[in-house]
């Protein structure tokens, strides 16, 4: 199974009926395509749209209804639009129930590094600070490893997003959370093994008695 998808679909069994849910650029954007359709989730773009739709047919987009990334997206029945500083008002507010972010380091302690400039790996900040430190519950959605290296990391090399830990990192190879401020796996990908994740992870990690394998 694709990586991407893989930690798509285990983040999307975090989310439950009622809440609002931010989905920040890149791989976050799929959580949306594996939410049962019994579970009644409202996604936001911090553009200025709740109720957020599947990617429109072609010929069907309208310029101004996108994403986090600028990519086009449809409005569902009962949607609501407003402009941005209603937007930001919701998620620094904390009526945001949880962001979904990418993330280029999240260290030992759970604090995360998802923007640069420099390089432009990235093309900004974006409302990355606002949804950690706001949303009441922050999941990072990537990969484990970029390039051989790990992303989960003793300590961030890259600028910080928020002093505020984010709650859960879902990666292609584990789930990670940081009860006592430690990161500790709580499961590991299907097929892959406790050893595995130990040896492409710089950051030292609790391991329980027992680390279930994720459910996806």
């Amino acid at each position: 199974m694709d990586p991407q998808i893989i930690i798509a679909r285990r983040v999307a069994k975090e989310l439950k009926s009622g809440n609002l849910v931010n989905l920040g650029i890149g791989i976050p954007t799929l959580v949306a395509n594996y939410v049962p359709a019994d579970l009644k989730v409202f996604f936001q773009s911090e553009n200025g749209l709740i109720g957020t739709g599947p990617i429109p047919e072609q010929g069907m987009a309208h310029p101004t209804l996108t994403d986090a990334g600028g990519r086009p997206i449809s409005a569902l029945p009962g949607a609501a639009t407003f402009d941005s500083a209603m937007s930001f008002g919701l998620i620094r507010g904390g009526h945001v129930d949880i962001t979904v972010l990418g993330g280029l380091q999240v260290d030992a302690h759970g604090l995360l590094a998802n923007w640069m400039i420099p390089g432009k790996m990235v093309p900004g900040m974006g409302g990355a600070m606002d949804l950690v430190s706001g949303a009441k519950r922050v999941i990072v959605a990537m990969q484990h490893a970029a390039k051989g290296k790990s992303k989960i990391v003793a300590k961030c090399s890259l600028p910080l997003t928020s002093a505020r830990p984010v709650n859960l990192v879902v990666t292609d190879m584990a789930v990670i959370g940081f009860p006592g401020g430690k990161a500790t796996l709580l499961e590991t990908a299907p097929g892959i093994s406790i050893g595995e994740v130990l040896a492409v992870t710089e950051a030292e990690l609790t391991v329980p008695d027992t680390v279930p394998e994720m459910q996806i």
